[in-house]
């Protein structure tokens, strides 16, 4: 009996929707952890507030960042 190798076993989409779903999830906790950092940096000098335009702005620039990296790393050279 011959041992199928996962590309050849086909209906792979479940498996897909896992890969890119455990890729969002970790690039929405590194970019929650950038800006949480980027916001205690910013409110500790000072008497200034980092208000949620600001912290979505962040998240989603450094979101954005993420993806152009994992797009990198994913589609090879």
């Amino acid at each position: 009996m011959k041992t199928l190798t996962i590309l050849e076993v086909g209906n792979l989409a479940g498996l897909v929707v896992i890969i890119v779903g455990a890729i969002i999830l970790v690039a929405l906790v590194l970019s929650l952890i950038v800006t949480v950092i980027t916001k205690l940096i910013y409110e500790r000098k000072g008497d200034r507030k980092f208000t949620r335009k600001q912290f979505i702005q962040t998240m989603l620039i450094s979101l954005l960042i993420c993806g152009l990296i994992s797009g990198y790393i994913c589609g090879g050279l």
